[in-house]
């Protein structure tokens, strides 16, 4: 949950800069294809983890946590840094 919140607020900030950028005539098609293929990147690495045949051994529920525990500290972190310097 705390990773989906993380990754929301991330792509808000991204959206309104791309927006207030395209307001001003910048070009903003490279930072979201940038944005884009990183999210989609980590996405991938993820599952791959998932389904290593290592990680396939555990229970799902252990496998989910294991996901979870990688995924969370990164977006999270981008999170609380974007929000302590909007705010």
């Amino acid at each position: 949950m705390t990773t989906a919140v993380s990754l929301a607020w991330l792509t808000y900030l991204v959206g309104l800069t791309a927006l207030w950028g395209m307001a001003d005539g910048a070009e903003v098609g490279g930072f979201v294809r940038r944005f884009v293929l990183t999210v989609t990147g980590g996405l991938a690495a993820l599952a791959a983890l998932a389904f290593a045949p290592g990680i396939r051994r555990l229970t799902v529920p252990g496998r989910l946590f294991l996901t979870g525990l990688l995924a969370c500290p990164v977006p999270t972190g981008f999170a609380i840094a974007a929000w302590v310097q909007a705010f």
